[in-house]
């Protein structure tokens, strides 16, 4: 295993990215837990208020994120241990600000509501991409084994990546690039009923498309949400509130 991490890991200069991705991680779930614990009123645990004010998490994150950001510029290349240290405070701010990304999205705290799920969806997009990078692989370096310009493959994939995320698929733009092939599948098959491309394409211009879309979603693309809320909300709590504007909900 030593090996295998000095190998892969440092020799490939990764450290630092590693740091960063356990950090992430190790982050964002003490974050939920800690957060599920206020909810649940259980201890000392309570929210940070500065009189009458609540204190969000993403403030500190913020925070977190200027000091390790800042840390990472000034500290010397050749220390591994200073940019670790660095990637780390990095990787913590930036657990907390993506946990709360649904309050930034939405300008209102949604944390237990059904839209904060937002947030979760962004940390575990963020520990996907972090993880592939930090298996080697590279955004829009694929290689065809073609005589095309690489400037024009990576316009050509950055176009079908836009078009992709328009359609709502966040996962399969998100992984396209890394692996463009999967770009062309994604921008060329039917958008989500709820993407913004289906509101500007299907809405009017093409109701059968957008009936073909809704039955779609319905008969193969919920069962896996819900697949994928259960595992959600069993690492970061339940997001069942109703929507409101009104009231605080969380921590």
């Amino acid at each position: 295993m030593g090996n295998w991490f000095q190998h892969t890991i440092v020799a490939t200069g990764r450290l630092p990215l590693f740091c960063y991705f356990v950090a992430l991680i190790v982050a964002f779930i003490a974050t939920r837990i800690n957060v599920r614990l206020i909810r649940a009123k259980i201890g000392w645990f309570r929210n940070v208020s500065v009189g009458e004010m609540h204190i969000h998490h993403v403030v500190f994150g913020v925070v977190l994120m200027m000091v390790g950001g800042v840390a990472g510029f000034i500290v010397s290349p050749g220390s591994q241990v200073g940019t670790a240290a660095a990637a780390c405070v990095f990787g913590i701010g930036s657990a907390l600000v993506l946990d709360e990304f649904a309050l930034i999205l939405h300008l209102h705290d949604v944390y237990w509501e059904e839209e904060g799920r937002t947030s979760v969806d962004a940390v575990f997009i963020a520990v996907a991409v972090t993880g592939l990078l930090l298996m080697g692989l590279r955004p829009l370096t694929w290689d065809y084994g073609t005589l095309l310009n690489p400037a024009v493959l990576i316009i050509a994939n950055l176009a079908l990546a836009v078009v992709t995320l328009l359609k709502g698929k966040i996962w399969t733009g998100m992984a396209g690039l890394f692996v463009p092939p999967m770009l062309l599948v994604g921008a060329l098959r039917l958008a989500r009923p709820g993407s913004p491309w289906a509101h500007w394409f299907f809405t009017k211009q093409s109701p059968r498309k957008m009936a073909k879309a809704i039955h779609r979603e319905e008969r193969w693309r919920r069962p896996v949400i819900r697949v994928k809320i259960a595992f959600q909300e069993f690492l970061s709590g339940r997001h069942d509130l109703p929507s409101t504007r009104r009231g605080r909900r969380h921590t």
